[in-house]
């Protein structure tokens, strides 16, 4: 049986637009459009097939990506800690699902270890990226973010 994968990162970084709503957010506050889209550019210069755009939820942003074969996505959004801007971005990797698929809960199932590989080595190179922890999903949601590792 494979080991488990850590499938959220957190991350710390000034270097995006954490108050500023755009014209085109669906809700106030739908910050991280500029952090899907400076992800999907260092994963096509490292040869990463990705979406040229990402969508937007109603929470936050989204953008798919291969590796190993496999198309997974990142959903984005932002926690909030004061109201000067501090918080954590927060990315949640899924398999990339059809309708009926996504309905069945197969979003959580057969993640490839790559995929977080692969985000890692474009978070942790970045000079405009600290604190960067990876968490498994069950200890996440019950918030033990102190079990996180800085690496996948």
């Amino acid at each position: 049986m494979p080991a488990a994968t850590r499938t959220i990162v957190s991350f710390k970084s000034t270097a995006f637009n954490t108050s500023e709503d755009k014209t085109y957010f669906i809700n106030t506050g739908c910050v991280g459009d500029d952090v899907a889209e400076w992800l999907i550019k260092e994963l096509g210069n490292q040869g990463v097939n990705a979406d040229p755009k990402p969508g937007q939820e109603d929470f936050g942003w989204y953008f798919n990506f291969q590796v190993a074969g496999k198309t997974h996505t990142l959903v984005i959004v932002f926690r909030p800690e004061d109201t000067r801007g501090r918080g954590t971005w927060i990315g949640v990797i899924e398999r990339r699902r059809g309708l009926i698929g996504s309905l069945f809960g197969r979003r959580k199932h057969g993640i490839d270890a790559l995929a977080a590989q692969t985000l890692h080595s474009i978070l942790s190179v970045s000079p405009q990226v600290q604190d960067i922890r990876w968490h498994f999903e069950h200890t996440f949601l019950k918030g033990h973010e102190e079990l996180g590792a800085s690496a996948p």
